[in-house]
């Protein structure tokens, strides 16, 4: 397991991560799990905004540099500028299981979000892991007040179920985060001097952290590996220099990272879960500093650990049967065996991923998994069966992989090792719906897919709602409209809604001929008339449900199609403030006003034709 702490300052990202997550080495073909913690995430309005509708930059950096090694995005949860990111190899994930998110506030009394805590817990074969990244209060008068907040969070951060509901119920945990303990006593000339002659011992004793380690009760049990790096703050921002402001703060290792493993001789917690004696050991095999990044005034740290236990779970809760080979549309064929006691979903579904998918909704399509006799295959422990339409199979040849998600856990419950689709191209070309003509990056710079920030279950309708969030789709470098997946008949999205026909009642702007007495005014009162057609032109257009109203042809809005724009709210709203524009001109050239409603006539200055609807 690899863990990563980095107080970014909030700076845009580097353009490689490559070396800060030990990629490339021998070392990344032996990890299985990575914990990314982050601090001081540009969290402004208008940034955190934009993060609500796409994922933000810090997270797609980390997904585009794992996914090429076969990491997926687990789970992710963001306090405002603390986000934290756990990713695994995408054959652990049947056995990532109850994946959970939590956070706790503890800026300005528990109002704000800018310190405090964030943290995953999942069950890891069988084994109760949770990972908390926290951002502690700074200053090094504040030791005290550090203290009480991560004895606020450990109280404050509450899991559903049984097993492991409070952080330190878990069988092991990791601490990290810019935790902002500092160096006493000694003279920032002394502690330059020391880091200058590598003599970094000499300020281990003075440690803040160090010493709270053998006097606070609450961090009884939590271990960390030595401190051969040069302490991680502050530095001018783009060097590796220390702080040479006004201020000179003395340099201090405040990005940490820690563990604990739950005692054997710890009573039993609220589920009765203990773990067996001797049956989880944790070493640490890196510990070190990253001086090569410089955008912020934090080094990050890395940390790697083996983590050794006695499997619990031997088989995955859904194992999934699949060909070889996919060379022609009927050989699409999926069949899957649910392990008992699974917990099973009208809303599960099976995706198809390319080899090297990013998070389990980076699928290329997917088909639910709604066997007529799915209850009575899982009670009799027999193989459902699904089928992939052929117009939802990839044109592209190459490696994919299955996976079955579970709605239920939030959590792909099943995988496949990758096999081969290989399908005869088609004359005509790809289906509309089909993505695989382009990589999922090319895809994701020309698309536009609005998400609510808390409607990312593929399920339609109101679900019950999980702690743990699932990411929004993936970086939109440009902001193109394309026309909604019901206008294309076909959806990527696995909601039933949006496989339904366009709704019949949705009003449509008609242009009929102009009837020569319609409005018209009289010779001898030019002005009047001028006021009269445009009161005119705003009441028409105005529509309801029950036919089709008069639209002034002068008014460019008219050409619009709201089927197409998908956006009534906006448009109406539009030609309001433009009517009002002109009933105030109007007032002011000493027009008489005139009542515009819906419900009444526009005040021409000739009566409306005899049966004429107003």
């Amino acid at each position: 397991i690899t863990v990563v702490t980095w107080n970014v300052g909030t700076a845009m990202p580097p353009n490689d991560v490559t070396s800060l997550l030990h990629l490339n080495t021998g070392e990344t073909n032996d990890v299985d799990m990575i914990a990314i913690g982050l601090q001081e995430v540009n969290s402004k309005i208008n940034k955190r905004l934009k993060d609500a509708l796409f994922t933000d930059q810090w997270s797609e950096l980390f997904m585009d540099a794992l996914s090429p090694f076969h990491f997926v995005l687990v789970s992710t949860v963001r306090m405002q500028g603390v986000i934290l990111l756990v990713f695994a190899k995408y054959y652990h994930l049947p056995f990532l299981q109850d994946i959970q998110t939590d956070c706790t506030r503890t800026g300005l009394g528990g109002y704000w979000g800018n310190k405090g805590g964030v943290s995953v817990r999942l069950s890891i074969f069988g084994h109760m892991v949770c990972f908390l990244n926290c951002h502690l209060p700074a200053h090094l008068e504040k030791a005290e007040q550090r203290k009480e907040d991560f004895a606020t969070i450990l109280h404050m951060q509450q899991f559903e179920g049984h097993v492991a509901s409070g952080i330190l119920d878990h069988d092991l945990v990791f601490w990290f985060g810019d935790l902002n303990f500092r160096i006493e006593s000694l003279d920032i000339r002394f502690v330059k001097y020391a880091i200058d002659s590598n003599i970094l011992s000499q300020l281990w004793e003075k440690d803040q952290l160090n010493i709270a380690k053998s006097t606070w009760s609450v961090l009884s049990g939590f271990q960390e590996g030595p401190l051969n790096f040069p302490p991680t703050f502050k530095f001018d921002v783009g060097t590796n220099k220390y702080d040479s402001s006004a201020k000179k703060r003395k340099p201090a290792w405040t990005d940490r990272i820690l563990w604990k493993i739950k005692s054997p001789s710890v009573g039993l917690g609220a589920g009765g879960h203990q773990p067996s004696r001797g049956v989880l050991s944790v070493s640490q095999l890196c510990y070190c500093s990253h001086m090569e990044y410089t955008v912020s005034d934090h080094k990050p740290v890395a940390a790697i650990f083996a983590v050794q236990f006695a499997s619990k779970a031997d088989k995955p809760p859904v194992e999934i049967y699949v060909a070889d080979e996919w060379s022609r549309p009927e050989q699409a064929v999926v069949r899957y065996k649910m392990a008992a006691g699974f917990h099973r979903s009208s809303w599960d579904w099976i995706g198809l991923y390319r080899v090297g998918f990013r998070h389990p909704k980076d699928y290329v399509s997917y088909v639910w998994a709604r066997s007529d006799d799915g209850e009575r295959c899982l009670e009799k422990q027999m193989c459902a069966q699904v089928m992939f339409s052929e117009d939802a199979l990839p044109k592209r040849k190459g490696e994919y992989i299955l996976g079955y998600y579970s709605n239920t856990s939030s959590s792909i419950a099943g995988v496949t090792e990758p096999f081969q689709i290989s399908l005869p191209r088609s004359e005509e070309g790809s289906s509309p719906t089909d993505s695989s003509g382009s990589s999922s990056e090319e895809e994701d710079d020309s698309t536009l897919v609005l998400l609510a920030p808390k409607s990312r279950s593929p399920s339609p309708g109101k679900m019950k709602r999980h702690r743990s969030r699932s990411p929004s789709l993936a970086k939109f470098q440009d902001l193109i409209l394309r026309p909604s997946s019901r206008d294309r008949g076909m959806s990527r999205s696995p909601s039933p809604q949006n496989r339904q026909g366009l709704p019949g009642d949705i009003p449509t702007i008609h242009l009929p001929q102009e009837e020569p007495g319609c409005c018209a005014a009289k010779g001898k009162d030019p002005g009047r008339a001028t006021a009269s057609q445009e009161g005119s032109s705003f009441y028409q257009t105005m529509w309801e449900r029950g036919g089709p109203q008069c639209v002034s042809a002068d008014n460019p809005l008219a050409r619009a199609d709201p089927r197409n724009l998908g956006l009534l709210p906006a448009l109406r709203l539009e030609m309001i403030d433009q009517a009002l524009g002109r009933r105030r001109e109007s007032a002011d050239q000493g027009y008489p006003c005139r009542r515009m409603s819906p419900t009444s006539p526009p005040g021409c200055s000739t009566s409306p034709k005899e049966g004429s609807s107003p």
